[in-house]
This record gives structure tokens, sequence and C-alpha cells, in this order.
């Protein structure tokens, strides 16, 4: 899986993309907002793991989601 921080702008908010091997969108949320339903993703219990990576995360560059 992959992941990218799309940056907002004016009143547009910062999103994460969450990307699958094949590059096909899986997961679309907002930056700043509490994630649910992690457990769709594979992710349950790796909710601080992911919220420290999403604000030290670059906008716009495509990474390989390691938790």
């Amino acid at each position: 899986m992959y992941i990218i921080k799309v940056k907002g702008k004016a009143k547009i908010p910062d999103y994460i993309q969450l990307r699958d091997e094949n590059f096909v969108l899986v997961a679309y949320f907002r930056a700043d907002r509490p994630l649910k339903n992690l457990e769709k993703y594979g992710l349950d219990g790796k909710e601080e793991a992911l919220e420290k990576l999403i604000s030290e995360l670059p906008f716009g560059k495509l990474q390989p989601l390691t938790l």
C-alpha cells in the first residue's frame, strides 16, 4: 500500500490518499480528522503510528506505507 499527502487550496483542506499496489485509490480522507474504519484497510491498532507518519509526510510525494 502507498500513501500520499495532497495539499489543499484556499478553503479545501489537505487530504491523504491510500493506494494499493496497483496505485488504485483505496481511501481518501482529511489529514486533520480522526481516522475511522481503519480495519477495512488492515490498519487497525496503528492509528497513533499513522497520525505521526501523516504529520511528517511531505506534500505530493508518493511513498510506500510501512508502519
